[in-house]
């Protein structure tokens, strides 16, 4: 019999981020334990930045010049969201795997008026639930920064140089 192995982690890395899971193969195994499933970092940044997009009160993710930037980006035809990189989903988000846990950092920015002691304890929570779920990883940690408050009155700033000033 031969060892089931099954890898999580930087699909650069041949060796890096392999799993012990380990089980018994070959005729009398069940089908599940044959064979090796690889996970890489960005599928598991991916899965945290989803999640925590999900919570209440979570305005955005990334801190002030990564949002500037990825708000550049995103109007430059051909270098936004279409590029197949996710690097919207994934902004503010930055993640460690490991064989068999993930430690994950978030930078966000949550709604004014809200409790961030409450908004971070929800984060933690559906990050945790839905790497652990998806993955099977054990999330060992996930440090939140918050690195801005959202006003009610930012959108409306925005909005008014494009109009002009003179109707």
């Amino acid at each position: 019999m031969t060892d089931n192995i099954t890898s999580v982690g930087g699909g650069s890395r041949p060796e890096a981020g392999v799993s012990a899971l380990k089980g018994r193969t070959g005729a009398g195994a069940p089908a599940e334990t044959r064979g090796r499933t690889t996970i890489a970092d960005g599928v598991v940044a991916k899965i945290a930045g989803m999640a925590a997009r999900e919570v209440p009160g979570i305005h955005s993710l990334g801190a002030g010049m990564a949002r500037a930037f990825g708000a550049m980006r995103e109007r430059v035809p051909g270098a936004g969201a279409g590029g197949g990189g996710g690097g919207a989903v994934t902004r503010g988000v930055k993640v460690e795997v490991g064989e068999r846990q993930a430690a994950v950092d978030l930078d966000v920015v949550v709604e004014y008026g809200v409790s961030i002691v409450d908004v971070a304890g929800g984060v933690r929570t559906n990050v945790i639930s839905a790497v652990e779920r998806m993955t099977g990883l054990e999330v060992v940690e996930v440090n939140i920064a918050v690195d801005d408050v959202h006003l009610p009155d930012d959108d409306e700033e925005q909005t008014e140089p494009n109009e002009g000033r003179v109707r």
